[in-house]
């Protein structure tokens, strides 16, 4: 038996954000630089995950509310764009693998999850193939870098999960929610609009076509804010919006559910909403990216 530590390399750098670790460094910080912290210290964040020239500008407003003086885990869930999942699964590494410095998993959270049965093992190829995730490290090792020996990340591909399959996982995890040093980072995208994506909702009533992507999406972020897992089914399922993390943002979602119950007092609040392109006609495409923060009162 080998005692090799099981590495997920940055498969992704060079093509969706620079590989080279001063470079990412000076971009990371001149798009933080630019946003005010708001709402720190932040439980949960929503935030894109679509390459950095795209959605750098805005994930910088959800990373800017983490206080990495409180955090010390961050769990990390993100949607699964290439394998069919029906439940969650955990990755086979013990170290992530960022231009800037190394993530290492936190193995006994791991532990923990594994002994509820509910999770599968993705392999180290799924695991790298895989982008939702690993595009949130380089932020997530920015903002944490001032505690950097002191985190671990807690990586979850979530699958496409049925409304009670979503309600399971918040429940399960609405106990590490309810913990102030742990960090939610919530990865998604918001609408994809084209033929390219196969959805061109479009309401006439909003004038140009991407506003009327706009507004639909800035309905279900309202939707969101409300903290609703009920209400955000029923708008996806009205007008199929195409959120590639709705599976991550409904276990959130159910999560916050559960600890209202017990009384925790919580808000989330949008800080930044943005197009990859201005979509006019038929022929254009476009992906929406949009940040966001939860805090626990």
């Amino acid at each position: 038996m080998s005692n090799r530590v099981v590495c997920r390399e940055a498969s992704h750098a060079g093509s969706w954000y620079t590989a080279s670790g001063s470079q990412l460094n000076a971009q990371l910080e001149g798009w933080l630089s630019q946003v005010p912290s708001t709402v720190r210290p932040a439980r949960a964040i929503i935030a894109p995950h679509a390459g950095y020239t795209y959605c750098g500008s805005c994930a910088a407003y959800a990373y800017k509310q983490v206080d990495p003086s409180v955090t010390r885990r961050v769990f990390i869930l993100g949607p699964s764009h290439h394998v069919p999942l029906s439940r969650c699964a955990l990755s086979p590494a013990e170290i992530y693998r960022t231009p800037l410095y190394d993530l290492k998993i936190d193995q006994k959270v791991y532990a923990d999850l594994w002994k509820t049965g509910m999770f599968e093992r993705m392999s180290i190829q799924t695991d790298e193939d895989e982008h939702s995730i690993e595009m949130h490290l380089p932020y997530t090792a920015k903002a944490m870098e001032s505690h950097k020996d002191d985190f671990s990340i807690i990586p979850v591909l979530v699958g496409a999960l049925s409304e009670s399959k979503e309600q399971e996982y918040g429940k399960l995890l609405s106990k590490y929610l309810a913990d102030p040093t742990n960090l939610f980072v919530i990865s998604s995208d918001f609408c994809h609009w084209g033929q390219r994506f196969r959805y061109t909702y479009y309401d006439e009533s909003q004038g140009e076509i991407f506003r009327s992507i706009e507004h639909l999406d800035k309905m279900g972020m309202g939707i969101i804010e409300q903290l609703d897992p009920i209400s955000f089914s029923n708008y996806l399922k009205k007008y199929h919006n195409t959120i590639c993390g709705r599976h991550p943002i409904g276990v959130l979602l159910n999560a916050v559910a559960e600890l209202k119950k017990t009384g925790v007092d919580m808000n989330f609040s949008f800080l930044n909403y943005a197009q990859s392109s201005q979509c006019r006609n038929w022929q254009d495409s476009s992906v929406s990216y949009a940040a966001g923060a939860l805090t626990v009162h």
